[in-house]
């Protein structure tokens, strides 16, 4: 079958396809048939070499790590779940058919796509994960930093939904009425000098550009501060008094916690309250140029393969 792979770190131009062997369910495993896959910033800063270490990556692998498909195999004690449309992280992702425990999958409701279901697979459980220890209040100011990403753009439809004054932080134009079409009150560019001090302050602030930027929003949160992104190149360092500071654990989840966040946000999904923003698709043998479209910072919303 064919997948793609790093076969070195660097840039996207290491990203090669190739065929790899046909991979074969165990006890307890399906065969997933994928159609869609979860591009991630975090999967172009690993392929740098970025937490190499950390995630112990070595070349080549294959990347990725979320998925939406149908189960067409599966190992002894798993095959009630053939036939089964689902969702998962999986590694290994970027790849035609990959095995996923049971325990890992999640089913995916007849009236969502599967591009649907792959766009909530990460960005939707790590939404309602940092949404719910925010726990936003009516007329409470809400910073939210690169809004206008995949994981953005659902902070700001739940943040406004749930009465907040919504300032979106972006970069351009286009991102900013991006998120203002899905319920910002207020934007501002971070490109611009003193952007934070023209916003203010904020009670409540989801930061998922780190760096830098990530920084100056961490100076002017009052209340509780969420660091879950690092598009910047790494995650928000710094002091901020009287707030109560949550930083990357809190966009971590045991396996069992991530299913049930996915199947969580595929039902808001399926009740029109979480509507990912698909802004780009690339066919499985172009994610290089999907990764370069994330680098360039040039995505608007989320960006998925299509096998």
């Amino acid at each position: 079958m064919r997948a793609v792979r790093v076969n070195g770190f660097g840039g996207p131009e290491v990203l090669e396809l190739a065929e790899v062997p046909e991979p074969v369910p165990g006890p307890g495993e399906v065969l997933v048939e994928v159609s869609t896959v979860d591009v991630l910033f975090l999967d172009a800063s690993l392929r740098r070499g970025w937490g190499a270490e950390y995630f112990g990556l070595e070349p080549p692998y294959v990347p990725g790590n979320g998925i939406a498909g149908r189960v067409t195999a599966a190992g002894e004690g798993a095959e009630a779940w053939v036939g089964a449309r689902v969702a998962a992280r999986t590694p290994g992702a970027y790849a035609e058919r990959v095995v996923v425990g049971v325990k890992d999958l999640a089913n995916v409701p007849e009236k969502l796509r599967d591009q649907t279901a792959a766009a909530l697979v990460h960005d939707g459980a790590t939404t309602l994960g940092v949404f719910d220890n925010a726990q936003v209040k009516p007329g409470e100011r809400v910073l939210v930093t690169a809004a206008a990403g995949g994981l953005g753009i659902l902070l700001v439809q739940l943040a406004s939904a749930a009465g907040a004054t919504v300032v979106a932080a972006a970069r351009g134009e286009k991102k900013l009425e991006l998120a203002r079409e899905y319920g910002a009150s207020e934007v501002v560019d971070y490109t611009e000098l003193g952007w934070a001090e023209r916003v203010g302050s904020a009670d409540v602030v989801f930061d998922g550009a780190g760096g830098e930027i990530g920084r100056a929003a961490l100076g002017i949160t009052k209340r509780w501060f969420s660091g879950h992104g690092t598009s910047s190149g790494s995650f928000a360092t710094g002091e901020a008094p009287a707030v109560t500071v949550k930083g990357i654990e809190q966009a971590q989840f045991t396996p069992e916690q991530a299913v049930r966040l996915i199947e969580r946000a595929l039902g808001e999904a399926v009740a029109g309250r979480l509507t990912p923003v698909v802004g780009q698709t690339f066919p499985l043998a172009e994610a290089a140029k999907a990764h370069e479209a994330l680098e360039a910072r040039a995505a608007l919303g989320k960006t998925l393969l299509i096998v």
